[in-house]
């Protein structure tokens, strides 16, 4: 999993079929776009993909740019709703 952000601009990123093509080819299988009114993100998995291709699949949604940074998980886990169970986290 990788989170890539980059400033909103005129242009807005737009998932086309191209991009998701490439985006498949570079093992991503899932994709979540997400903005505010100054910065767009990307997330994007996939068991194929490889996070030091994350600035192609930055460059098929958003085009070349030079502003764009990227987020690696730190921590990854499934949580759920537990009756009588201790619960415990070790980073």
């Amino acid at each position: 999993m990788v989170v890539i952000l980059f400033p909103v601009s005129d242009e807005e990123p737009r998932l086309q079929p191209a991009a998701l093509e490439k985006l498949a080819r570079l093992g991503i299988t899932s994709v979540a776009l997400l903005r505010d009114t100054s910065v767009a993100g990307l997330v994007l998995e996939g068991w194929a993909f490889d996070p030091r291709d994350a600035p192609q699949a930055a460059c098929a949604v958003a085009g070349a740019r030079e502003d764009i940074r990227t987020l690696e998980p730190l921590v990854q886990m499934a949580v759920s709703a537990a009756s009588n169970t201790e619960v415990r986290s070790e980073i």
